[in-house]
């Protein structure tokens, strides 16, 4: 009442039209008082925007506190590190030495490849060294006029360095040569000839077959922020939508998913990272996708689901970890790919979908919105798999008769004593 009283005289001082107190009052009643008809539509804004701020204190405040660990990343890096690793096991890797340097980051590789030539050279720089040394080629020995040096001007270690950087990588300028005065320095071009060309070989095809890894294929495979559980089909399940933003192919792709949560068996082992298998399906089945356009994968929540017995309610707080998997081959390459990523509990949306991305266009071309990727709409959905199955068999049972063995009909004899 007092608000009213104070918006009253605030309009009747502040407004130059003839506003009178019945019609202030008339307005004011309007917006403290509205209609009870409007009153559900406030509610269920009122609600929402709760909701929705509850969200956001909650993601602001609390989420990195609350964040869980991960074994593998969103873009598919496995958070896992080995200890207590025996000396002699990890002599294995440098067995495996092309897989090892393949596996290398960038930066290392580079390290290694830089290395490998400036170490070659300079070792056979100081073979050549040695070899003018030794047969008293260089000027501090004062050779004679006719004396024939194993190679031709080298003067020093710089010239020797030159020397073994020309032949190694065949550049050949001619002011520096091998003669044939002294075998041993015709060995060692033979040598260092053929163990160039290995060392060529092996760090030039380690950089292309890092370049061309399909692994890099798979950074242009790309799956939804989140994943979502709604009805489909009649069913409640849970939906991921994956994309391919190139437009080659990927050949027999195949897609399927893996719950890693920690278990207690019978016996009273702990289990940590127990996985789980999970089907996940399109339309058209699982496997030879046809993968020209995004799809939304779907795995039915049914009873043998461990999602099963999971609610809208407890699904937060549930310890798993949900990792999706692809693999396919790249059309270009011929190589085999895999793509990964995974979700924890606050990553799965209960009760919502995902908005539509693809249409066509009045040029009779189909467009894909990748604005709506990641987008998702509220939709209303079971708040568990285990109502939803339930309230389908009470359906059923009230389509169905039943037989009653013990009722038994008796004809009776209808008599008109009705007399007129």
């Amino acid at each position: 009442m007092l608000m009213r009283l104070v918006l009253s005289a605030h309009l009747s001082s502040t407004t130059s039209l003839p506003w009178t107190h019945a019609a202030i009052s008339w307005e004011l009643d309007n917006v403290l008082m509205p209609s009870p008809r409007i009153w559900p539509q406030i509610r269920v804004l009122t609600e929402s925007m709760f909701k929705r701020l509850r969200k956001w204190v909650v993601t602001r405040f609390f989420g990195h506190s609350r964040q869980r660990a991960r074994l593998v990343s969103k873009d598919g890096r496995c958070n896992i590190e080995f200890g207590n690793v025996e000396a002699q096991s990890r002599f294995i890797f440098f067995v495996d030495i092309w897989t090892t340097v393949l596996d290398l980051k960038w930066r290392y590789k580079m390290t290694i490849f830089i290395t490998a030539f400036l170490g070659s050279w300079f070792f056979f720089g100081l073979l050549w060294y040695a070899v003018a040394y030794i047969h008293k080629d260089l000027p501090e020995f004062r050779p004679s006029p006719n004396h024939t040096p194993c190679v031709e001007n080298i003067n020093g270690l710089t010239s020797a360095f030159l020397f073994s950087l020309e032949t190694q990588v065949t550049i050949g300028y001619g002011f520096r040569c091998v003669t044939e005065q002294c075998a041993t320095a015709i060995f060692l071009l033979i040598f260092q000839s053929i163990l160039g060309v290995v060392v060529n070989s092996f760090m030039c095809g380690a950089i292309l077959a890092k370049i061309s890894r399909p692994k890099k294929r798979a950074k242009t495979i790309t799956f939804s922020k989140n994943a979502v559980i709604s009805k489909r089909g009649g069913k409640l399940c849970l939906l991921i939508r994956v994309a391919n933003l190139r437009k080659s192919l990927l050949i027999g792709s195949h897609i399927y998913g893996k719950l890693l949560k920690t278990t207690v068996t019978p016996e009273g082992e702990t289990i940590i990272l127990d996985q789980i298998n999970i089907n996940f399906v399109v339309d058209a089945g699982n496997e030879n996708l046809f993968f020209i356009s995004p799809l939304t994968i779907y795995h039915v929540i049914d009873h043998n689901s461990p999602f099963f017995h999971m609610a809208a309610e407890t699904l937060i707080q549930q310890d798993f970890e949900l990792v999706v998997f692809l693999d396919g081959t790249v059309e270009s390459t011929s190589a085999t790919c895999q793509v990964r990523t995974s979700y924890v509990p606050e990553e799965v949306l209960w009760g919502y979908r995902f908005a539509p991305m693809v249409s066509k266009t009045k040029e009779g071309k189909y467009r894909v919105d990748f604005h709506n990727f990641s987008k998702t709409v509220e939709v209303e959905t079971p708040h568990c798999a285990m109502c939803l199955y339930n309230e389908k068999d009470a359906r059923a049972r009230m389509k169905r008769g039943y037989d009653n063995p013990n009722f038994i009909l008796s004809e009776v004899n209808e008599t008109d004593d009705t007399k007129m």
